[in-house]
């Protein structure tokens, strides 16, 4: 049956830090910490009905806590992706957030969403974790106190949902994402190069040599970025070093929940469904991971590219381009954005 397991993971900064594991019907299991909102593990069946950790992780509080942890499974905010120079101009007024990526801000900043404790309250009847959490008024430098709630259900179809809503009260630019790294072989593989990607996104976001977007939204087809079709994850990858990290545009422009994409793993049959509102996703293939974090989950030295992302967002630095969709929350608006991930076996 459905059921939700809690217990006490560690202690950061003086407060308890929790973990919670929740399980279908089918035995399918989703793992979560209130560190940082983070996923720590989704345990699914290959063909053979042999169930393992899809996702890269650390087996303790401590792994995530270590230098260099880049985001395995965390949530993303207040602002996920870069914004240029670490500054936006909004209603008038310049302001300065904190840089921690080559000049820019990345993900939300120093401390951004993925290092804080969430309040966490088990969801029994839709067997599902509610996460809250205030960012305050100049944190990273963002204006407004922004409140944030996020829910991962897990149903028995074998999905795991993230429904992101958000409030302020004052203007401030807001995307929210989940950062988990899947790797469907679940350890057999120390790659996902022989994964294949389906993507419907029939453009993407230019981007220089610091990804920051030029403004430009250009044709995927005839370059490396076109999966439009499975394709292998390796099959161009060495024509686009050091590997993606790009934004796909997704033609979504009145935020309905629609399928966006299918990874799948032929050798264990395991396959990834991903749908969302959001307009945009970025494909992520672990491009920096060298094999030197500690704490692994079964002790596996994670390598480039031994696993990959698929961010659902709005563009990056959308605060600085004009052209691109509002990320620009005010108050009495509610930001809304739901993603679901749904995973299966072909036989």
């Amino acid at each position: 049956m459905a059921h939700i397991v809690s217990e006490k993971w560690g202690v950061n900064e003086g407060m308890d830090v929790r973990h919670f594991t929740l399980t279908n019907t089918n035995g399918v299991q989703l793992s979560i910490t209130n560190y940082g909102g983070t996923i720590t593990c989704i345990k699914t069946p290959d063909k053979n009905n042999v169930f393992e950790n899809i996702t890269l992780s650390f087996n303790s509080l401590e792994g995530y806590l270590q230098p260099g942890n880049p985001c395995f499974g965390c949530l993303v905010g207040r602002f996920a992706n870069r914004i240029a120079g670490g500054k936006f101009s909004l209603d008038g007024r310049e302001y300065t957030l904190a840089k921690n990526n080559n000049g820019n801000s990345l993900h939300g900043g120093i401390k951004g969403f993925d290092k804080v404790i969430w309040d966490a309250v088990p969801l029994a009847e839709k067997n599902g974790l509610r996460l809250s959490h205030t960012s305050r008024d100049g944190e990273e430098g963002f204006p407004g106190n922004l409140s944030v709630t996020v829910e991962y259900i897990l149903s028995d179809d074998n999905s795991v949902t993230i429904d992101y809503r958000a409030t302020t009260d004052a203007p401030t630019p807001v995307n929210l994402t989940n950062h988990a790294y899947f790797n469907l072989s679940g350890g057999t593989d120390d790659t996902i190069l022989d994964h294949e990607l389906q993507l419907s996104a029939e453009t993407y976001t230019v981007s220089d040599e610091s990804l920051i977007p030029t403004g430009e939204i250009a044709p995927v087809a005839n370059t490396p970025l076109d999966f439009r079709k499975f394709k292998k994850v390796g099959k161009d990858i060495d024509d686009i070093s050091p590997g993606y990290d790009h934004n796909f545009v997704l033609n979504n422009p009145a935020g309905i929940l629609q399928h966006i994409g299918t990874l799948f793993h032929p050798p264990s049959g395991r396959y990834m469904k991903v749908a969302t509102t959001q307009p945009g996703v970025q494909l992520y293939t672990g491009n920096f991971l060298d094999g030197s974090l500690s704490d692994t989950a079964g002790g596996i030295k994670y390598n480039k590219y031994a696993g990959l992302c698929l961010e659902t967002q709005h563009y990056p630095d959308s605060p600085n381009q004009p052209s691109f969709p509002d990320t620009i929350l005010r108050p009495g608006q509610l930001f809304h954005h739901t993603t679901v991930y749904t995973f299966g076996e072909k036989l």
